[in-house]
């Protein structure tokens, strides 16, 4: 395993493992405006939401890893602190990464990758109308992390309003995660697009408890053939089969040459997410 010290690490190299490593992100399109009423585009991916109540995304504009200057993004939202994060989907991709070009202070960056610029409800900088949602913030709190090169400045920002295209919602009046269509940033020029086949369940453990895998047959534990997320999967249950029900399947269960037999038809059990099924054949 290569273990690494950042301190020993130029900001450029450090900068690639990290962003390899921890990803995807998802993108934060800013729209800001500078005190004389210039607008601003940037995207960002050191992005996230941190609250619900209230509702707060934190993004983090950091400094120039070569020069150490701050960006015009940052130098606005200290100017005029209001934001509109835009999100970025798969059709606006290519013009979102255009606007990122380090064009010179000023340049209209709407202007430059054709976005349109439409007036925002309650701030000053403006939507991007092809984005699918726009957050209208008010700047809570600036955070700088440091002043050198690749330094990051925490921009803490509330929303006000948000604003949500028609064509991505469901039946029910919310986000249909097919239909939205968004792209996230992984490291180098690499993205990742969150869609068709890219996209999975896994049922959050909230109301239930699971039994966890400490509590398996050691045979099952330590199974050849059983991933770790088939573990997991396995885990995830209440409680395990009753004797009854164990009784009432045998009858209708084919015959296993092997333990590894039965725990690969398991496998296939599990694949289809039947998770009670497949404790049905392992304990039999």
């Amino acid at each position: 395993m290569l273990t690494l010290d950042p301190k020993e690490l130029t900001i450029q190299v450090l900068q690639k493992y990290l962003q390899n490593a921890i990803a995807p992100r998802p993108i934060c399109f800013a729209s800001t405006m500078s005190k004389d009423g210039k607008p601003n585009l940037a995207p960002f991916s050191f992005f996230n939401i941190f609250s619900s109540n209230p509702p707060v995304l934190v993004f983090s504009p950091a400094r120039s890893g070569r020069t150490g200057a701050t960006k015009d993004t940052l130098d606005n939202v200290m100017e005029v602190p209001e934001v509109v994060v835009n999100m970025v989907n798969y059709d606006m991709v290519q013009q979102m990464s255009l606007a990122s070009s380090p064009f010179a202070k000023g340049v209209n960056e709407f202007e430059k990758a054709n976005f349109t610029a439409i007036k925002s409800d309650l701030v000053k900088p403006f939507r991007v109308k092809e984005s699918p949602v726009q957050l209208e913030c008010k700047v809570m709190e600036i955070k700088s992390l440091g002043e050198k090169g690749g330094a990051g400045n925490l921009v803490i920002c509330e929303i006000i309003k948000i604003h949500i295209q028609d064509n991505i919602l469901d039946d029910s009046k919310q986000i249909d995660t097919q239909k939205i269509d968004l792209v996230s940033r992984m490291g180098d020029n690499w993205y990742c697009r969150a869609h068709g086949d890219s996209l999975f369940e896994v049922q959050k453990p909230i109301t239930s408890i699971g039994i966890g895998i400490d509590s398996f047959p050691e045979s099952i534990k330590h199974s050849k053939v059983l991933s770790g997320n088939n573990l997991g999967l396995l885990g995830s249950v209440e409680a395990l089969p009753a004797n009854e029900e164990l009784l009432a399947y045998k009858s209708s269960l084919k015959n296993f040459n092997s333990e590894q037999e039965k725990h690969e038809y398991a496998k296939t059990l599990l694949e289809i997410n039947k998770v009670k099924e497949a404790w049905l054949v392992l304990l039999n």
